[in-house]
C-alpha cells in the first residue's frame, strides 16, 4: 500500500506544476477581472516594469510633454515668486552696470527648471541659453560647467542664481575658469553666494575678472550676496 502510495505522489505533483505554471503564465498575459483594462491612452506611458503591461499590474510615469511641463510650472506660486524676485532685486543691478541689455548673450549656469532663463526672457533678453547637469527642455540643455560647450567669448554675461552653482561645485576653480573662457573680454560673471561664504574668497577663483559690486539680492525669501565681477580677457582652456 505504502509502495502505491509513493508511486502516485511523484505524478501528482508533476502535475500540480505544470497546472500552477500554466495559471501564472495565463495571469501575466490576461489582466485581472477585478480591474479595469488599461485605456489606449497609457499607450503613451512608460512602464516602471517589463511585466505585465496593463494598469492593474504596474505602475506607470505619464509622459508629459515639455511645453505643458513648463506651463504648469509657470502657474506654480513658486515660479512666480522666484521670477519675480530676480526680475525685481538680481537683473536691475546687471542692467545698470551696463553687462545686461535685449541684444546679450548670456549664459545661466546652474539653471535647474530654468527660472533665470525665462524672467531674462520676459523682460525682453532673447539671446539666453541655460545649462545644468540635467536638462529641462525647453530652457534648460545639459551641459558639464566644468567643459562648457561653448567657444571663447561666446557670451556677454554668464550669470547663475543658484548659491549652489560655485560652493556645490565638484571644482569651483574649474568651472570659475570655464566661466571666463565663456565669456568676452570686459564682460560680466554674476553669481549667487551664501552670505556664510566670504565673496573674496569666490572672487579669488576668477584670475581674470575683478569685482565690480556685491548687492545683497533676496531670491525664494532668503538673502544671497551677487557677486559681480567684470572679465579682464578670456583664459585658454584645451578642449
Amino acid at each position: 500500500m505504502d509502495r502505491r502510495a509513493q508511486g502516485l505522489v511523484a505524478p501528482v505533483s508533476v502535475a500540480l506544476a505544470a497546472l500552477a505554471t500554466l495559471s501564472l503564465l495565463y495571469l501575466l498575459r490576461h489582466a485581472s477581472a477585478s480591474c479595469f483594462p488599461a485605456p489606449r491612452s497609457l499607450a503613451l506611458t512608460l512602464s516602471l516594469a517589463p511585466f505585465p503591461r496593463n494598469s492593474c499590474d504596474a505602475a506607470s510615469r505619464r509622459v508629459v510633454p515639455s511645453d505643458r511641463r513648463l506651463a504648469k510650472l509657470r502657474l506654480s506660486p513658486r515660479w512666480r515668486r522666484r521670477t519675480a524676485a530676480l526680475a525685481a532685486s538680481a537683473l536691475p543691478p546687471l542692467r545698470g552696470l551696463g553687462f545686461l541689455a535685449a541684444p546679450s548673450r548670456v549664459l545661466c549656469l546652474a539653471a535647474g527648471a530654468g527660472h533665470a532663463v525665462d524672467a531674462l526672457r520676459a523682460t525682453g533678453v532673447m539671446g539666453v541659453t541655460g545649462i545644468d547637469l540635467v536638462d529641462f527642455p525647453p530652457l534648460v540643455r545639459r551641459a558639464d560647467p566644468h567643459r562648457l560647450p561653448f567657444s571663447g567669448g561666446a557670451f556677454d554675461l554668464v550669470f547663475s542664481d543658484d548659491p549652489s552653482a560655485i560652493s556645490g561645485a565638484l571644482f569651483p576653480s574649474r568651472l570659475a575658469a570655464e566661466a571666463e573662457r565663456a565669456v568676452r573680454r570686459g564682460g560680466g560673471i554674476a553669481l549667487a553666494v551664501d552670505q556664510q561664504i566670504s565673496t573674496a574668497a569666490v572672487a579669488a577663483l576668477f584670475k581674470r575678472s575683478r569685482i565690480v559690486d556685491v548687492k545683497d539680492v533676496t531670491l525664494d525669501g532668503s538673502q544671497v550676496r551677487l557677486l559681480i565681477l567684470q572679465s579682464n580677457g578670456t583664459t585658454s582652456i584645451p578642449h
